[in-house]
């Protein structure tokens, strides 16, 4: 098996609520870093985590902004539980970020979009492979279904349509044409509405 040479993350955000600060903090507690949180004079939070055993640290700093707290972050790690450390925040806080995981002579890309994998991407020097992408099969389903009861909906409006052209042209009833004339002209604003 190949052994991860560093774990590099591009602008991975995470956007906290107040409430969520204090969970953040715990969690960073629990992954056994030694940790250090700074509060600012506007407000503002800076979260650093160290690794004891490889001297390795990461500073997150976290903006307040309308009762909230982002962070935007870049930046290469190369111990264990400073990456697993970062993993966990990522997907629990459900951020967004490129998560490049370095092996010797290739790359693997992982792309988070709110806290789950939604792509895997092996780069190999020039060759980029899709290992795996998320397809949202459910809402794929839901879309297509709505589609298909549109595509119902305009048939049977057609065809109401063409009964009603049927019926106007052998009567001669005068109230009649013009009952026919508004269902036709409702029947055709539906018609333009369901296929636009």
């Amino acid at each position: 098996m190949a052994r991860r040479v560093a774990t590099e993350y591009v602008n991975a955000s995470l956007t906290l609520t107040e409430a969520e600060m204090p969970r953040l903090i715990s969690m960073c507690e629990i992954q056994q870093l030694r940790l250090q949180v700074f509060v600012m004079d506007n407000g503002n939070q800076e979260v650093v985590l160290e690794e004891d055993a490889g001297g390795e640290s990461i500073r997150m700093t976290f903006e307040r902004a309308n009762g909230q707290y982002r962070c935007v972050l870049t930046c290469r790690v190369v111990q264990p539980k400073l990456t697993n450390a970062l993993r966990k925040l990522v997907s629990s806080f459900k951020g967004d970020a490129v998560v490049n995981r370095i092996y010797e002579g290739f790359t693997m890309i992982y792309h988070y979009i709110q806290g789950q994998v939604a792509r895997i991407v092996e780069s190999n020097g020039e060759l980029l492979r899709t290992v795996f992408e998320h397809r949202d099969t459910l809402g794929r389903l839901e879309s297509q279904f709505n589609l298909y009861s549109v595509e119902e909906e305009i048939n049977r409006l057609r065809g109401s349509v063409n009964e009603l052209l049927d019926i106007r042209n052998q009567t001669k009833e005068k109230e009649l044409i013009d009952e026919i004339d508004q269902r036709l002209k409702y029947h055709s604003r539906m018609l333009f509405s369901l296929e636009a």
